[in-house]
This record gives structure tokens, C-alpha cells and sequence, in this order.
């Protein structure tokens, strides 16, 4: 099964994520091999964290609760709310497959909630863009939530308009890059 994480930064929180940075990286490569894709959002100036995305293939809805709710920056205080939801990979690849690869252009991490009947189920044209693609579900996979996806696009605009914007209560466009150990 495979779980969206989106750990949401408190606003103070750029210190106490500095000093645990090695023990964040260290707790995600137990996950390394069921990572589909990682890494911070970032604040307007591309520098500052203000969240911290994982998308994982775990064998349940328990090891996905213990994944975010276990890791080291959220047992300090250093998140304040965490999404998780159920996630489907239309894509079936990883981050690291990405025909882009890691650095280059401009990367954001699309968040959709949903409202009313599902949108967005297949894989929208010019996907060559994606770097990550799919509906946010229900715990037991059988509701759509809305969708999320990891795109390069040219500024936050245009990743927010591949999404039908009126069949979502709210769209979220965040600064994303690719993580992982530097």
C-alpha cells in the first residue's frame, strides 16, 4: 500500500530541524527501499524547510501511522500536523526514475483536496513533467480525497493548473526538491 506523508513545519521549527537532521536521515533509510519519493517544501526563498514530503509503500494503514507519527522531527515537536493519506502511484515509477532527474528547473509539490465526485483519475497529458502522480484515498483505498502530485513546471501557477481547479476545496502549491542524504 502506498501512503502519502506530508509533515507539515511550525514556523520555528528551522533550528531543532537543523540539529535532528541526522537522525531524521538515519530513521528514513529504514524506509529507503519502500521510498517513492522524498524531500523538503521549501519557503519562497528556495531555502527555508516548511515541510517534509514522503511517500512510502508500507503493508498497512498501522506501519504508515507508525512511519509518520514515529519520526524523530515529529516526536520532538519540530512538525505541527502531518498529512497522511492513502496514495495510488499512477505513475509506477519513483522519484529517482524521473526522466528529469534530481536537480533543474522548478519543483513543487501539488497538494488537491477533494469536493464532491473524483477528479483527475488519469494520468494528465504532457506527463513528462511528473515526477510523482496520483489520488489521495480513504484509509481501506475505496474513497477519493483528492489528488497530489510532484511536478516541474515553469512557476506555481502553471503546476496548480494541470488540476481541474473546480472540482477541489482547496489547492496547495509548496517549493518542493528532491531529499535524501546530501
Amino acid at each position: 500500500m502506498e501512503f502519502l506523508c506530508f509533515h507539515r513545519d511550525r514556523s520555528d521549527s528551522v533550528a531543532l530541524r537543523d540539529e535532528l537532521r541526522e537522525d531524521h536521515w538515519s530513521y528514513m533509510d529504514r524506509y529507503a527501499t519502500a521510498m517513492i519519493a522524498r524531500g523538503p517544501a521549501l519557503a519562497d526563498d528556495g531555502e527555508t524547510p516548511t515541510g517534509s514530503l514522503h511517500i512510502v509503500d508500507l503493508p498497512s494503514s498501522a506501519a504508515a501511522r507508525a512511519f509518520a507519527f514515529d519520526e524523530p522531527n515529529y516526536q520532538a515537536g519540530a512538525y505541527r500536523d502531518v498529512l497522511l493519506r492513502r496514495w495510488r502511484n499512477m505513475l509506477g515509477r519513483s522519484m529517482w526514475d524521473f526522466p528529469g532527474g534530481p536537480t533543474g528547473g522548478n519543483r513543487y509539490l501539488v497538494l488537491a483536496l477533494g469536493a464532491g465526485q473524483a477528479a483527475d483519475l488519469a494520468v494528465p497529458p504532457g506527463s513528462d513533467q511528473l515526477i510523482a502522480y496520483g489520488p489521495l484515498l480513504s484509509d481501506d483505498g475505496a474513497a477519493w480525497l483528492g489528488t497530489a502530485m510532484l511536478v516541474q513546471a515553469p512557476d506555481p501557477d502553471r503546476a496548480r493548473a494541470i488540476l481541474t481547479s473546480d472540482r477541489y476545496a482547496d489547492i496547495e502549491v509548496h517549493n518542493w526538491q528532491f531529499g535524501g542524504r546530501r
